[in-house]
């Protein structure tokens, strides 16, 4: 009796298959390939990467993640170490230079015990172990914990990230904007902190004048002038109305026929318009405010009759714009102009005011007494320096958010990893184990060598260092000094960062290189069919019937 087959994979002469030592030792290459790329763009003398997309567009960057998006690669391998600079990205923010140099460094590590025939899963087990410890290491002996309110303190861990940026010679300005920002999102309720920066802190780029002329301010900013020429542009203490209808007559969802058979019946038509119009306003200027900001549309008969009552209206605003406004200046959105009523009205705004930039108009919408929302206004020579400055300030910002959610130091530099890698070692446990220590020491090797000082020389006295402190003080905070190269104590020098970005970075960097470790098999199924028209059909080759 003919048993039905279970789906197989059919290697057909277009199908290539590659296993064992062979592929992973390709998914090491790959990985160091992607970190080697990487690897300049780490630390104070960090080199920028200038790519081109398909379109012509040029993006110029020193962020991980930014140029790891814009390249296009085939290899698998590397495929998972780009998604992991996104991954870091989104977690932290920050670190996605690190997470890369570190994750191709894991792995080219276990080349070795690959190459002696070592099982990947021993090697896996060491790393996780590894892992573990580095871990607790972290939290337990290296950190050392911050006050929120110490200004000061969170100043310099804002300015040492940002250090490494292109934004680094305006970095207290930068350091500023980003506290400045967080500070103004951050919302306390029930006992929970919430730091919303991707939805309520705004970042608006204006090509022109300088970089210091950028600013946080306190409101809101939105790329609108009013409809009307004559309506106020200039207004102080505006009560304010946010609104998510149309201020215009009705029109039917599909296509609406009327038949008119007299002309007197067009005339009501009209006059039917007119009076709904005539209505949603008589229901706005009940409530006395001085700007209205739609969503939608408003009509020209709508903007007459809010022109005689002296209201400036704005229309076409974002959804994301009109939630920032209601956190800014304490107005409710409302979605149909007959629930009006007094406490819907915004106050909490200082000024309202229309003003040209370049050549555009922005709506500003400022001095509010507790805003919740704030937008950033950038200033800079061109579209790719401010393009730049927004990738660097968004690291900041999310390290200001950390530091704000769980506030916890470790010394910068490389410090902290020469500091764990001492610690592993001192273990005494071989093979891949200590690999992992050595591994870690890639950072201050590569601070090092971006600075252009001598490595091994650099290195070997960094070593001695924290060997010497371990066994008498505990952990060592000496670094690397990244503009000059020389060893310093990194509590003098004040360079700090959060213990939230250098525990996502470990993680993320162990675990993919246990994943691609893993990998024993790579195959790639063709979609062609074999030339001389005798392979199975694609259909019979899924349900697995082929011969």
């Amino acid at each position: 009796m003919y048993a039905p087959q279970q789906p197989i994979l059919i290697l057909s002469k277009n199908t290539k298959r590659e296993s064992g030592r062979k592929v992973q030792l390709e998914n090491i290459n790959a990985g160091k390939t992607i970190a080697d790329l990487i690897r300049t763009c780490l630390g104070p003398q960090a080199m920028m990467k200038m790519l081109m997309d398909p379109m012509g567009g040029i993006v110029m960057t020193n962020d991980g993640n930014a140029i790891l998006r814009e390249i296009t690669v085939q290899h698998p391998a590397a495929k998972s170490m780009i998604e992991i600079a996104r991954t870091q990205d989104e977690e932290v923010g920050d670190g996605t230079t690190s997470v890369i140099v570190l994750a191709g460094e894991m792995l080219s590590v276990a080349e070795q015990f690959l190459q002696q025939q070592i099982h990947p899963t021993v090697i896996i087990r060491a790393y996780r172990e590894a892992l573990e410890d580095m871990v607790r290491i972290l939290q337990d002996e290296v950190s050392i914990e911050l006050d929120r309110s110490d200004k000061k303190k969170l100043a310099e861990v804002v300015k040492s990230c940002v250090g490494t940026k292109f934004v680094g010679r305006w970095s207290d300005l930068a350091v500023r904007i980003a506290l400045d920002a967080v500070e103004t999102v951050s919302l306390t309720e029930n006992g929970r902190t919430e730091i919303d920066i991707k939805k309520y802190a705004k970042v608006e780029k204006i090509p022109g004048g300088s970089i210091d002329d950028s600013c946080v301010l306190r409101g809101i900013m939105l790329n609108k002038d009013v409809t009307h020429p004559k309506m106020r542009r200039y207004i102080e203490k505006p009560r304010i109305v946010l609104l998510d209808c149309p201020l215009e007559y009705k029109k039917g969802e599909s296509q609406t026929n009327v038949e008119i058979v007299g002309d007197q019946d067009f005339t009501k038509l009209l006059q039917i318009e007119e009076e709904h119009v005539a209505r949603l306003c008589a229901e706005i200027i009940a409530v006395k405010p001085d700007v209205v900001f739609t969503e939608k549309g408003v009509s020209d008969l709508a903007q007459h009759f809010l022109l005689k009552a002296g209201i400036t209206a704005i229309r076409r605003l974002r959804k994301t714009d009109n939630n920032r406004l209601a956190r800014a200046c304490g107005a409710t959105i409302v979605n149909r102009t007959e629930e009006l009523t007094e406490k819907d009205v915004g106050t909490g705004a200082g000024l309202f005011e229309i003003k040209k930039l370049g050549d555009e108009y922005f709506c500003f919408v400022t001095e509010c007494e507790d805003p919740k929302a704030c937008t950033i206004l950038l200033r800079g020579a061109s579209k790719d320096v401010l393009n730049e400055t927004e990738r660097n300030l968004q690291d900041a910002l999310h390290v200001a958010r950390n530091l704000m959610l769980d506030p916890k130091l470790l010394p910068g530099g490389g410090a902290v990893e020469m500091a764990v890698s001492q610690a592993l070692t001192n273990k005494q446990i071989q093979g891949p184990y200590r690999a992992v220590a050595q591994a870690l020491e890639i950072i201050p090797r590569t601070l090092a060598q971006n600075c252009g000082a001598n490595t091994i020389r650099t290195l070997t006295a960094l070593r001695a260092k924290h060997a010497s402190h371990a066994a008498t003080d505990g952990p060592c905070t000496w670094g690397i000094d990244g503009e000059t190269g020389q060893l310093v104590d990194m509590k003098e020098k004040n360079i700090w960062e959060p213990l939230s970005v250098k525990l996502q970075v470990y993680k993320t960097a162990v675990e993919t290189a246990i994943l691609l470790l893993r990998i024993d098999d790579i195959v790639s199924g063709s979609k062609k069919k074999s030339d001389d028209g005798t392979g199975p059909s694609p259909a019979a080759a899924a349900a697995g019937m082929g011969e």
